[in-house]
């Protein structure tokens, strides 16, 4: 795996864990009935977007790490999941 292999795999995985992250414990304006004007009442009052980031930041580091170990081990081959036996 190449230094630029493992910077993709990491930033895909930061921002698709971020993605998760996002809508979990979100309270918008609508449920805490303070609306400020001029904002829908689906927008959040406090999305915590700090404690959000250092959260994925970390999941994503140790997803990183077990998958980027998975390849460089070469633990699985695509001869292993050939079902067909066509390589």
């Amino acid at each position: 795996m190449t230094i630029t292999a493992a910077i993709v795999l990491y930033a895909v995985l930061w921002f698709l864990t971020l993605l998760v992250a996002l809508p979990i414990r979100v309270r918008t304006q609508g449920e805490d009935g303070e609306i400020v004007p001029g904002t829908p009442a689906s927008a959040p009052t406090d999305p915590m977007i700090g404690r959000k980031m250092f959260w994925v930041t970390i999941v994503a580091s140790i997803l990183w790490a077990a998958l980027v170990s998975f390849i460089v081990w070469g633990g699985v081959t695509v001869r292993d999941i050939d079902i067909w036996h066509r390589m």
